[in-house]
């Protein structure tokens, strides 16, 4: 599938011509708070089944919800980070769906009226160009509890610990293109989410998920649609639910859009419904066929008053979001003269920028960020830890940076010590100082070192003035001969004297 890379749209040549892909997702988000949307019960992830498990969570009879706060402030929170509207009026509905493992009957959520409207947010490519996605709404919702399958070949087990815990479902417009572009919305979404604290964003521990919405059309039909605002130039839709992987986005969308150019081609028609993706083969398959709002039977929810936000509530919620991802990457590239790909590898996720402002803390900016880039990250990639992992912390490496800056040490010396914290621990000053580490920036003994290796080496010394670049050799000599430890500034100035002058 060549990516198309005048309007980064996927062309898939067909049998009968080329087509295109159109993706929306839905993605749900688990609020982060201590307690349920409508209960007092905690959300804690890994607790025993069924643990955390209140009356109303229950479907008790006679038990009413009671809205958390907190949930809602996280929403509109998340929605002002998605520069998007917030409506001081909303409402919650019931949804009238079964769900085995929801023990009201029906779902609490939001549907005419949801808490945010529509939004949009700028994603970043692999090759650092940009798309914007548009957000339709967002909306808070209860989710349902967890099916279990595999305890038992005769029965299936309910834990009711999730049923109840507070959702947003964010509904993006049909604006992605590709397979690629699909996993960079979510990953863009998901960091967004984590700088904000208003979710997780572990999609392993099903803190997000998304449901992914697939069709294809001919080339020239989005644009129409873009022009007019009307489906009938897209092709008709199918839902994967619940993919919990950036990999399996893609891989979901990729093989999603093959099935419905296949059904197409071969004179059938794409029906509406709603698909599984199975991971182990990588094909979707049909689950049930796809409900229209009203088969939901939507009505307001007699037990709960709508929503009516003042506005200086909201406005102090807005006073006070964190720097986002993309602010935070202009200010690197702005202010700290970060390249733009190190500005955007280090905003990209919440915990890396916050261990690399700790390391700058007055530091050179640069040194700083190419020592967290390469040296940090390159380890913690061979090592698979998250940068919470850190054997070496921030003021570590901070202390690190602070003696190659002043040259204390060199680079190649700055390995060494970094080698030592990574395994032992301890204060970088304190290692360089006990181990006798410090750089040597006496000239006098770098220039007897020079002197012997060019006494030594007449012949090679007099080839410098007409090949200047073996000049190299004298460099890793001296710098061999004194362990590493010559100011590297000060062997090449006084080559340079006595070799090239």
């Amino acid at each position: 599938m060549p990516l198309d890379t005048t309007d980064h749209s996927y062309v898939i040549p067909g049998a009968t011509g080329d087509w295109e892909i159109v993706v929306g997702l839905e993605v749900h988000a688990q609020v982060k708070s201590n307690a349920k949307l409508f209960s007092g019960a905690a959300t804690e992830f890994g607790a025993e089944p069924n643990t955390q498990v209140s009356l109303v969570d229950a479907g008790m009879p006679g038990m009413l919800p009671v809205i958390n706060q907190r949930c809602v402030e996280q929403a509109v929170r998340t929605g002002l980070g998605l520069n998007a509207q917030i409506n001081n009026f909303s409402r919650f509905d019931r949804k009238n769906y079964f769900y085995p493992d929801l023990p009201q009957g029906y779902q609490i959520s939001q549907f005419a009226h949801p808490i945010v409207g529509e939004g949009e947010i700028e994603c970043e490519r692999d090759d650092g160009s940009t798309f914007v996605v548009g957000i339709e709404r967002l909306h808070l919702e209860q989710d349902a509890g967890k099916s279990i399958h595999d305890l038992d070949p005769n029965a299936t087990y309910v834990d009711l610990n999730r049923s109840g815990v507070a959702l947003m479902e964010i509904v993006s417009r049909p604006h992605v293109r590709t397979p690629a572009d699909a996993a960079a919305y979510v990953r863009t979404l998901r960091t967004i989410v984590r700088y904000l604290d208003t979710c997780g964003g572990d999609m392993e521990k099903g803190q997000m998920r998304a449901d992914v919405n697939v069709s294809v059309c001919r080339p020239g039909q989005y644009e129409k649609f873009q022009e007019t605002g009307s489906f009938e130039h897209l092709g008709t839709r199918c839902e994967i639910k619940n993919v919990n992987s950036l990999r399996f986005i893609m891989q979901a969308i990729e093989y999603e859009a093959k099935r419905q150019i296949d059904i197409i081609e071969d004179g059938g028609e794409i029906v509406q419904e709603t698909r599984l993706f199975d991971a182990n083969t990588g094909v979707t398959r049909s689950m049930r066929s796809k409900e229209e709002a009203h088969d939901y039977r939507y009505f307001p929810d007699p037990d709960l008053l709508p929503l009516e936000l003042d506005q200086a509530w909201v406005d102090e919620i807005r006073v006070n979001l964190p720097e986002l991802p993309a602010q935070k990457r202009k200010r690197f590239v702005e202010e700290l003269g970060l390249s733009e790909y190190d500005a955007s590898v280090l905003a990209a996720d919440k915990d890396r920028a916050d261990y690399f402002e700790a390391v700058l803390a007055g530091r050179d900016a640069k040194l700083a960020a190419n020592w967290v880039n390469n040296e940090l990250f390159g380890r913690l990639n061979k090592e698979s830890l998250s940068i919470t992992e850190s054997p070496v912390s921030a003021e570590q490496l901070g202390g690190l940076v602070e003696l190659i800056k002043d040259s204390t040490i060199s680079g190649k010396i700055g390995k060494d010590v970094f080698e030592i914290l990574w395994e032992e621990g301890g204060d970088p000053a304190e290692i360089v100082e006990s181990r006798g580490l410090k750089q040597v920036t006496d000239t006098g003994a770098i220039e007897r070192v020079i002197d012997d290796l060019i006494a030594a080496n007449p012949e090679q010394a007099a080839q410098v003035k007409d090949k200047p670049k073996t000049m190299g050799w004298f460099v890793g000599q001296v710098m061999k001969a004194m362990q590493g430890k010559a100011n590297p500034q000060a062997v090449n100035e006084i080559l340079r004297k006595k070799l090239l002058d």
